[in-house]
């Protein structure tokens, strides 16, 4: 049997990872600032987050949510508190994109709507509800295909009140990425997110923040909406939450009811799952890692911005992006290859940083140090 080919493949095989670093299957030694995205929150093989994997495995790795399980609740409980929103309910899941589909059930439920508002450069995952609601059509299957999502241009206010007032007693939910991590690093304006906010409140519909990416304290704050000084109904997360162990969740407002049956789960909320989202959480408070996200982006953006090659450097926290001129549309490559280091990129041109939460700013010069190198090389030799 072969595997199915769905993604371009870097001919590495990582071997060992310990911090924001990785090695091969030949000893050869990578800075890892991309996270496998964005998905290592508090660096590689964490000591405790080993240590509270292992003890848990130890003890009972998994069972359905048929019975109870105390550690749900010291999640919910740790979530809330580092959140700053204890007052939330939670519901644990296993991905990014089943977060995403049962916000936006639930807020159908809640409201009896069918339509939902997305933004152009939006990804909210591959499954039905949150591919329709991707502005990707090339990953949106027929059967995906739906009437009841409404793209609008990002960070404009004027085209939201306008489709608000043309059918916002149809529009159960509006879901929105704080900053768009496929798209290219795109930060929603705090303005946006607050007229998101003052309008669902006016028609009923309900917001839906998707802090899958940007979420988890990766933009300095633990949800990058919180920067508008608005709350959501409903948050999404995912990728940062189990550094690496498959667990996802959302959280929701008081006002949205639960019902027995209305969502469900197999592998959501299992032993394991919890033992690693509570490793993450104990990590990020004892080592303040939503500070050192904060303090060492800030460093980053500003030293990026000082090379004048670089257009647009834009983000926050540990979650930037900057556009690559034509001239050197290698930089990524050659960062990989001949600097060991791993990024990411956005289409057509775009880079972009989701390391640990972690990094130190030592790391950070690494970086800074190989593309200056690189743009270095890159002009001598167009000038030949």
């Amino acid at each position: 049997m072969k595997l199915f080919d769905v993604y371009p493949i870097n001919n590495i095989a990582i071997d060992k990872a310990k911090g924001s670093y990785v090695w091969d299957d030949k000893g050869e030694q990578y800075l890892d600032l991309y996270g496998g995205h964005a998905v290592i929150s508090i660096g590689h093989t964490h000591p405790h987050y080993v240590e509270r994997l292992t003890n848990q495995l130890n003890k009972v790795g998994f069972y359905s949510n048929s019975v109870k399980m105390p550690l749900q609740d010291e999640l919910a409980e740790k979530l809330g508190k580092i959140s700053g929103k204890p007052d939330y309910q939670l519901f644990l899941i296993s991905s990014g994109a089943e977060a995403n589909e049962n916000a936006l059930k639930l807020a159908s439920f809640h409201n009896g709507r069918k339509k939902i508002i997305a933004f152009k450069k939006s990804f909210h995952g591959r499954t039905s509800l949150a591919v329709a609601t991707t502005d990707n059509p090339a990953i949106v299957a027929p059967v995906n295909q739906t009437s009841n999502v409404i793209f609008l241009p990002f960070n404009d206010i004027a085209a939201l009140e306008a489709c608000f007032k043309e059918q916002g007693n149809e529009i159960s939910s509006v879901i929105i990425e704080g900053i768009q991590g496929v798209g290219g690093i795109n930060v929603a304006s705090e303005s946006f997110l607050q007229a998101i906010r003052r309008l669902c409140d006016q028609y009923g519909s309900v917001y839906i923040a998707d802090s899958v990416q940007c979420g988890y304290g990766r933009s300095g704050k633990f949800f990058s909406h919180d920067f508008a000084g608005v709350n959501a109904d409903i948050y999404t997360m995912a990728k940062g939450m189990g550094n690496g162990f498959p667990v996802a969740g959302i959280i929701i407002a008081p006002h949205l009811q639960a019902k027995h049956g209305m969502l469900g789960t197999t592998f959501g909320g299992n032993h394991l799952a919890c033992a690693a989202a509570l490793a993450v959480l104990e990590v990020i408070e004892k080592e303040n890692l939503l500070q050192n996200a904060a303090e060492v982006g800030q460093y980053l953006m500003e030293e990026l911005k000082k090379i004048p090659q670089l257009q647009n450097v834009r983000g926050r926290g540990l979650m930037i992006g900057f556009d690559v001129p034509e001239q050197f549309k290698d930089l990524r490559k050659n960062l990989l290859w001949k600097h060991k280091i791993f990024t990411g990129e956005a289409k057509p041109n775009v880079i972009r940083l989701l390391p640990s939460l972690a990094l130190r700013k030592k790391d950070v010069d690494q970086l800074l140090e190989a593309i200056k190198e690189e743009i270095e090389v890159s002009t001598e030799s167009i000038a030949k």
